[in-house]
């Protein structure tokens, strides 16, 4: 016996079946999951991993009849190894087919038209899921995960997490540890280990019906437990008997000695469906075997009747991918080579797409083919909008195939370098543009390089090597859109520079030579550049000109649109433009950082944090943390306004990690002021600070848009650090700020808010209030009351009174319960008598009805009135992304698992008279 294999009988939980001997624990287990769905018990996913032959299949298969005689709707799909090119393409082989098909044509149709756009098409391939899903629960089996396509493998990391609230059961099988790592519901993983030997044994008497010998099992030792080549080995015993003075060759040599009998041209055929696949059309197999698929009929039935091959109707299949393993791997490596390279050529000249033929040139491209150049170049292009990663791949392996100085090597390095940047792979970008310009090329084609190579320096925050290659290459280029390029790039380096009025000029440079050349990504790049000096430069009246026209002229720019807007105080026309956006598939993760500044802006803390919470989850989604930094340091000055000080020193744990992993000046001045707040809340005054001095010692404070809002709250940090120098410079930067945008309340409200604590000015107290009343911004009206109603309460006036009450109703309203129990400390001084008006604020709670925001009450009305997200968005005029992230935290506060149970508890709060208080 094996000693890697158990000896005991698995203790079976039900009956198994011939074929499923030794799987009874995990049939069981299958089977538990299966009803819990069934019952309403949310979403979830199971994962099967083993060896290939292990029983995989089989168990999945198991899994999807009890699901259907459940009553389940089922997707019943499988990945293939060379179709990793195809978008989508492992999903849609079961969702597409079914009785009834979980998608329709038109629906599938609908999303291949946005494959570009992942996070839209995975959101609205689960808003059909969910609505398939609101009256029967479905299962979605993907066999073979490991050779998923990559939009495939992203749909299933990102999916289970968005229904997790849904009644659908994930079912995957993999060789290995797929790592889907979503957040979704917790994986139950199957690991599939050898059977042991009393489940071979079961095995071997299905088959052979009878008691079994013991020369069989010694036979079915070297099985090493895998069903698969047990049965292999039994299927040949019962043909052939196991008594005879020499074992049948079979059950030696496996899968080769039956492989041995046939024909040769069947073993031709069999070896040229090898190299085209598990899976493969009678076409294709005659175009390469160069005879009419008529002419083949004989070797097909040849094959079927050895039971090698299936044939579902549309396609040949072998019957498991370990006969297909063995004969490929009966191939010389030469020859192997050679058919993979005969088969790209033939199915390009049979009019098949690059995404076909590729896979094979992969395995077969030598250097110096051009036609393998050129095929990879096309489909990097084709797939590089919704798969980054492999279009690179693509790119760098057609640069590798480019011979040594050939011309040629300067376009396919541009286009490498190109696919290795929208991957974010920019210090790769940057290094294979540099070995192309180490071969001295020429001056146009080394200009046009320094431009492509721009995108990644900047997303590198090397501003001076961008500015500094910016203007090698000006003085070199000839081509005009180069050169508007070029421009266009120098002046968004020196955006991030002191001298703004230079950088303006440049700009302007690169937006007139952007319109005289007539080039579309030139004009892109010099409306963004002036955006962000206007922006840098607290110009917000400019910021938003350009910002206008970019997202005019590309709609992907609209969150930057919005932002701009809101600095002008214009929270109405952010309003109207997020809502233009709707759910069109643009940045999601941007729109809805623009979400939750405005309403961080508002007051509205709790829909703030969700949309950051929504915005961070998005960009982890994507594997594009860039504005990780400014989420998380607005989330703890979240935190520490609602008096969580744990939350915000966890927040600031993942700003250093981000800003020591991808530091930039952004983000340092970010974080620099955060860590000042954070150490002003624990009593640190010195330090505070000092790091506020830091922002201002690399850079004006007020250059940091981000942390413009905070300028009043930097001062009073400078002031209880006894930096009366500091104080004063940040009061006139606002006022500064507050000539350069005198029709912005906040910018002139904050001004006069700040020099009046710099002074102990109460006029200007009462000055910026009257300001900040016409505002949209009630937590700076509440900041200026509550300083004006200390100011009278030192001087014993009776209007501090009404000034602290404004203050105090203003951070309970918005929860800002730390500011709100300062003032209401104050309140009671002034009144003389504890309590008065508003009582003590109850302490907020982790769990339970009392712990959802009154966001997440409405939210949880309307899916527990049978809403989708999707409806439920519409109806909340949000994002479905944000409904989600609202689902989530109710299901956690709620301790429930899905929109039954849901249902039931608003119910009972409902009938109880307590869920109506919001």
């Amino acid at each position: 016996m094996s000693p890697d294999r158990p000896e005991g009988r698995v203790v079976a939980t039900g009956p198994s079946r011939p074929g499923l001997r030794g799987r009874e624990a995990e049939l069981e287990r299958l089977r538990a999951l299966v009803e819990a769905v069934r019952d309403g018990e949310g979403g979830a996913v199971a994962l099967l991993l083993g060896e290939p032959g292990i029983g995989k299949t089989a168990l999945l298969q198991a899994a999807v009849s009890l699901a259907r005689a459940r009553g389940f709707l089922v997707s019943h799909g499988r990945a293939e190894e060379l179709h990793e090119l195809a978008p989508l393409a492992s999903l849609a082989s079961g969702l597409l087919h079914g009785d009834p098909p979980l998608l329709s044509g038109t629906d599938f149709a609908d999303l291949a038209g946005h494959h570009d756009q992942r996070i839209w098409l995975v959101e609205r391939l689960a808003q059909l899921v969910e609505e398939r899903s609101a009256g029967t629960p479905v299962l979605i089996a993907v066999d073979d995960v490991q050779w998923a396509d990559p939009l495939s493998r992203f749909a299933l990391s990102v999916l289970p997490a968005r229904l997790l609230s849904s009644p659908v059961l994930w079912l995957l099988t993999s060789r290995e540890d797929p790592e889907l790592y979503g957040q979704g519901p917790l994986t139950t993983t199957l690991p599939l280990r050898p059977l042991s030997e009393t489940a071979l044994a079961e095995l071997a008497r299905d088959v052979l019906g009878r008691d079994v010998p013991a020369q069989v099992e010694e036979l079915l030792d070297g099985a090493g437990g895998n069903p698969f080549l047990a049965a292999e080995m039994l299927s040949g015993i019962a043909a052939a008997g196991a008594d005879g003075p020499e074992p049948p060759e079979r059950l030696v040599l496996g899968v080769r000695g039956r492989l041995a009998d046939l024909r040769p041209d069947t073993l031709h055929f069999l070896r040229i469906g090898s190299v085209l696949g598990r899976a493969f059309t009678l076409a294709d197999a005659a175009a390469l075997c160069g005879r009419p698929a008529s002419g083949l009929s004989a070797e097909v039935d040849e094959a079927i009747a050895a039971a090698l091959l299936h044939d579902d109707g549309e396609r040949l299949l072998f019957r498991h991918d370990l006969l297909r393993q063995a004969v490929y791997a009966d191939l010389a490596p030469s020859v192997r080579r050679a058919l993979h390279r005969e088969a790209a050529s033939r199915l390009v000249a049979a009019g098949r797409s690059s995404g076909d033929a590729v896979p094979h040139l992969l395995k077969s491209a030598e250097p110096g083919d051009m036609e393998a150049i050129a095929l990879l170049g096309t489909a990097a292009e084709d797939v590089i909008a919704v798969m980054p990663d492999l279009a690179a791949d693509l790119a760098v392996r057609a640069l590798e195939l480019v011979p040594a100085r050939a011309p040629m090597a300067y376009d396919v390095g541009e286009r490498a370098v190109v696919a290795l940047t929208r991957a974010g792979r920019y210090t790769q970008a940057r290094d294979t543009g540099d070995a192309l310009l180490a071969r001295q090329p020429p001056l146009d084609v080394f200009a046009r390089l320094q431009s492509v190579l721009g995108d990644a320096l900047w997303h590198l925050d090397d501003v001076h090597e961008l500015t500094r290659r910016t203007t090698t290459a000006l003085a070199a280029v000839t081509d005009p859109a180069v050169r508007a390029r070029l421009t266009a790039r120098q002046a968004l380096a020196r955006s991030r520079g002191s001298d703004l009025g230079a950088a303006r000029e440049t700009g302007e440079r690169a937006l007139a030579e952007a319109e005289d050349a007539g080039d579309r990504e030139a004009r892109v790049l010099a409306l963004w550049g002036l955006g962000e000096i206007a922006l840098n430069a607290g110009d917000c009246a400019a910021a938003v000109e350009h910002h206008t026209a970019l997202s005019v002229f590309d709609p992907a720019f609209l969150p930057e649109e919005a932002v701009a807007l809101i600095h002008t105080d214009d929270f109405d026309a952010v309003r109207r433009l997020l809502r233009t956006a709707g759910d069109a598939p643009l940045r999601p993760a941007m729109l809805i950082w623009a979400q939750g500044t405005l309403n961080m802006g508002l007051g509205r803390l709790d829909d703030a944090d969700a949309d950051f919470v929504t915005a961070e989850r998005l960009e982890a989604d994507l594997q594009v943390p860039n504005n990780l930094v400014n989420i998380r340091v607005n989330r703890g000055l979240l935190a520490l306004l609602r008096g969580d000080r744990e939350a915000a020193r966890e927040h600031l744990d993942v700003v250093r990690a981000t800003v020591a992993d991808r530091p930039n000046k952004g983000n340092h001045a970010a974080h620099q002021y955060f860590e000042a707040v954070v150490a002003d809340a624990d009593g640190d005054h010195a330090a505070a600070a000092g790091l506020v001095r830091s922002v201002q010692r690399d850079h004006p404070f007020l250059r940091w848009r981000l942390l413009r809002p905070h300028v009043v709250q930097a001062v009073r940090i400078a002031l209880r650090g006894g930096d009366r120098e500091l104080a004063e410079d940040l009061a006139a930067q606002a006022a500064a700020h507050a000539t350069r945008n005198p029709g912005v309340p906040t910018a002139l409200g904050s001004a006069a808010h700040a020099s009046a604590l710099v002074n102990s000015d109460r006029g200007l107290l009462e000055r910026a209030v009257d300001i900040l009343l016409d505002g949209p911004r009630p937590l700076s009206l509440a900041a200026a009351s509550a300083d004006l109603g200390r100011a009278l309460l030192t001087s014993g006036a009776a209007a501090a009174t009404p000034a602290l009450t404004r203050a105090h109703d203003i951070y309970a309203q918005a929860g800002a319960d730390a500011e709100a129990a300062r003032v209401r400390a104050d309140l009671e001084q002034a009144t003389r008598r504890p309590g008065r008006r508003t009582g003590r604020l109850r302490p907020r709670t982790d769990q339970g009805w009392d712990a959802l925001t009154a966001s997440e009450r409405k939210v949880a009305r309307l899916i527990a009135a049978g809403h989708t997200n999707r409806s439920a968005a519409q109806a909340l005029v949000v994002s479905p992304h944000t409904v989600n992230t609202h689902l989530a935290s109710i299901f956690r506060k709620l301790a429930v698992r899905s929109r039954v149970h849901l249902a039931r508890i608003v119910l009972a709060e409902d009938d109880d008279g307590t869920a109506g208080d919001d």
